[in-house]
Parts: structure tokens; C-alpha cells; sequence
């Protein structure tokens, strides 16, 4: 295995093994998989670049820090030559987030003495620009993601706001010196006094070029555009005769869970339920104990074929509200277990498509129908809508997934990840 890859959640990791295996080199990318835990035994031998799912972004930092570590450990166990840390594009976390204590352990694991951080992902619009991360035209704090539910992003400026989570110094590569090449880049972080670098990128040939600058770098962080520029400086270590098996097509029943609050979600579920049958989940019935993942199976058990979707989403004063009556974690926690269930018990049942939306909803129906199958390793398939693949896991009983983070996606995306599941165009 080449490259090693860290995500601290399934939609994340799903996304960057996506920017792995489809690659920018004309000779295209790298044989990826995509793992749901830390695997017990060793990956296949043909693999080149290996993502581990955690689910440890709003994690407390002692957690992080050790699952992370773990599967760090068990990336370099198989060989890896550089390690990715994959957070969100949107640099999710609070002022006592996690990202900086795991870089930390990382680069102490590494002995490493200058690590890039860079969230751009320019293809959604995420853009760093000096050492601000912004969403469009609109700085992070005026993009809506300030009211995010678990991780409000309420400062633009990533140095700072890193600066909060770890005792290194954080410094930073304007685009000015990225826009002159790999050269530049590594002599502006050579003259740089500090551990932790942020990196600006505008567009993916700042990535590109920040790829071709970090070449030998062993740890670097980032959204999944800081990959974009990575499988050329290993290609030529791949044997073209080898081949990973992709994402295969499935047929069978389908279902869509929604989790994500997020303003794209809540729009591509308006535009879903014009057409399509939908369920908006009580979440005061889930507390209560009186809406249960047997409500959620028979919805769609009586819409197969038509596309049903069942959804959590909310504004954020419906989120605050709810937040405040039964506590943050409480909701969270009764909302994954609640979607973990349902999945487990949709593919005992014989679902075979299978669409879920948001990062912590995603990890809990990803781990629950791993732990069905028994099927730890996901495929990674065609791209749906930049950042989400098709993933498919399972032997005898093949499964199709796609992640979703909240942000991602068309408005139309849930029926054309329903298609593209079972091979249709």
C-alpha cells in the first residue's frame, strides 16, 4: 500500500477515496479501498491506497487521538508511504475540536516537523484564500455553517481557529507563492517557523501543485482536494496489469435516510418529495421511544420502487429546539441508533440500494450494515456528483451505498444515486 488515509467520517472518506481512485493523471488514479473499521488482518495485495472510516469528528479528543493512532498504525503496518488526516472541506469542529490534537499525534507518530493543512475542495466552492476558508463568495461564518448543529464554524480564519485547538505554531503559504509552483511552495514552508502550515488553494491546479510540492511529505491534512494531486507521484509504482474491482451494479429494493440539516439536504429533500414518498421522522416520537426503526422499515417496505425517503432534517432553530428539550448527544445518539437499525434490519430484508445523507448518519448505516454482512472493505464506483461514489460491499448478499455529506450533491441527487446503483445512466 502506498498511500494511507485517515478520515475522521464515512461521507469524508468516501469522498477522498473517490479523489484516489479516479485520479487527474491521464493514466488515471489509484486501486482504493475503502474501509468501514480498522481492519483485523492485513488489506488485500493489490490495493494502493487505503481509506479507514472513523467516526470520530465530534469525538471527544481523547477518542479521536486514539482511533485515529490505531488506524494510522495499522496504514503503516501495510507499507504506506505518506498519510492523509481527511477532515471536512468546511474544517468542521469547535475551538475544542479535535483536529489539532489528532494532527498532533500524527506528526508525533511520524516524527514529522512541518505538516500541511489545506480544506480547499474548489469543485463545491471551498476555497482558502489567506488562510481563510471560504464557501462561495461568502467567508465559512456567513455560509450557514455557523449555525451547523454539532460543529458551528463561527471564525473564517483557519490559523486562528487551529490555533485554539493545538499549542503549535500554525503559519501559512499565501497563494502567492503556490501560484509560482512546487518550488515556491516548499521554499515559502522552508523559511516558515512553525509545525503547522496552512496552505491556500483556489482551484485544483493549486492542488495539483500543491500535490507535486508535498511529494515527500509524510503526513499531510486536508479535504479531499488535497489528494487531487497525489496519485501522479506514485503511479509510476503501480503495476498497470493489477486491478481493483469497482463498484458493481446492483438491483433490488431502495431506500433513502436523511440526517443531514444541512441547507443542500433540506433542498434536495423538498425536491425529492415532490415526486417521491417521504417521512419526516418525529424526533420527540424517537425520544419517546414510540417511533422506532420498525415505523421507518414498514414506510419503506410500502413504497419499494418508488423511491421512499425518511428524514431527520431541520432548520436550525427546529435543530436548536430540539436540542435544548433533550440535550445534544441525547438526539444525536437516539437519531444513530435509530438510522443503524433501520439499515441493519432494510438489508436482512433484502435492500439492495441504499442512500444516506449527512456525515454521523452515514457512519452509523455504514457500521451497521458492514457488521450484517460482515464485510469490513466497500468498492469504490462511479461518481454520482463530485465528492460521492458508489460504494458497494457484501459478497453472496452485494450491497450499493452512497454517502452523502450534507453539503454535496445536486438537487436531484437522491433518484440519480438510486440509477446509478443499479447501473442505469
Amino acid at each position: 500500500m502506498l498511500i494511507g488515509v485517515i478520515a475522521d467520517d464515512f461521507t469524508g472518506a468516501s469522498d477522498i477515496a473517490n479523489t484516489l481512485a479516479k485520479g487527474l493523471h491521464p493514466e488515471g488514479g489509484l486501486r482504493t479501498a475503502q474501509f468501514v473499521s480498522v481492519p483485523d488482518g492485513a488489506a488485500p495485495a493489490n490495493v494502493d491506497a487505503g481509506v479507514i472510516s472513523l467516526k470520530s469528528r465530534t469525538a471527544p479528543i481523547a477518542e479521536a487521538v486514539a482511533d485515529s493512532v490505531s488506524a494510522f498504525r495499522w496504514l503503516q503496518a501495510q507499507g504506506c508511504r505518506q498519510f492523509i488526516f481527511k477532515y471536512c472541506s468546511t474544517f468542521d469542529s469547535t475551538k475544542e475540536g479535535n483536529i489539532g490534537p489528532v494532527a498532533e499525534a500524527l506528526a508525533d507518530e511520524l516524527r514529522a516537523d512541518k505538516v500541511v493543512f489545506c480544506p480547499a475542495f474548489p469543485t463545491t466552492g471551498r476555497t482558502v484564500y489567506q488562510g481563510h476558508l471560504f464557501v462561495g463568495d461568502k467567508p465559512l461564518n456567513e455560509s450557514g455553517l455557523e449555525n451547523h448543529p454539532l460543529t458551528p464554524m463561527t471564525d473564517a480564519d483557519i490559523r486562528r481557529w487551529l490555533g485554539h485547538q493545538t499549542n503549535e505554531a500554525v503559519g501559512h503559504v499565501p497563494h502567492a507563492a503556490v501560484a509560482k509552483g512546487a518550488s515556491a511552495i516548499r521554499q515559502a514552508m522552508a523559511r516558515i517557523d512553525a509545525r503547522f502550515v496552512i496552505a491556500d488553494a483556489i482551484d485544483d491546479a493549486d492542488l495539483i501543485t500543491l500535490g507535486e510540492a508535498l511529494s515527500d511529505a509524510t503526513l499531510i491534512t486536508g479535504g479531499s482536494g488535497i489528494a487531487l494531486g497525489l496519485p501522479r507521484n506514485f503511479l509510476k509504482s503501480v503495476s498497470s496489469k493489477q486491478q481493483l474491482p469497482g463498484a458493481e451494479a446492483c438491483q433490488g429494493a431502495e431506500a433513502i435516510l436523511a440526517g443531514s440539516c444541512s441547507g443542500a439536504t433540506r433542498g434536495q429533500i423538498d425536491f425529492h418529495a415532490a415526486d417521491h414518498p417521504t417521512l419526516a421522522i418525529d424526533v420527540p416520537g424517537v425520544m419517546a421511544g414510540t417511533v422506532t426503526a420498525e415505523t421507518l422499515v414498514k414506510f419503506y417496505r410500502a413504497h419499494v420502487g418508488s423511491a421512499p425517503l425518511a428524514y431527520s432534517s431541520g432548520t436550525p432553530d427546529e435543530v436548536k429546539a430540539l436540542q435544548l428539550k433533550f440535550g445534544r448527544e441525547e438526539v444525536a445518539a437516539k437519531l444513530d441508533a435509530l438510522f443503524s437499525e433501520t439499515a441493519a434490519m432494510l438489508v436482512d430484508l433484502g435492500f439492495r440500494r441504499i442512500v444516506v445523507a449527512g456525515g454521523e448518519t452515514s457512519g452509523a448505516v455504514a457500521q451497521a450494515i458492514s457488521q450484517t454482512l460482515s464485510a469490513p472493505a466497500m468498492n469504490v464506483g462511479r461518481e454520482i456528483d463530485p465528492g460521492v461514489p458508489v460504494l458497494t460491499l457484501g459478497n453472496d448478499r452485494k450491497v450499493a451505498l452512497a454517502l452523502k455529506s450534507g453539503n454535496f450533491g445536486a438537487p436531484e441527487f437522491f433518484v440519480k444515486a438510486l440509477r446509478l446503483m443499479e447501473g442505469s445512466q
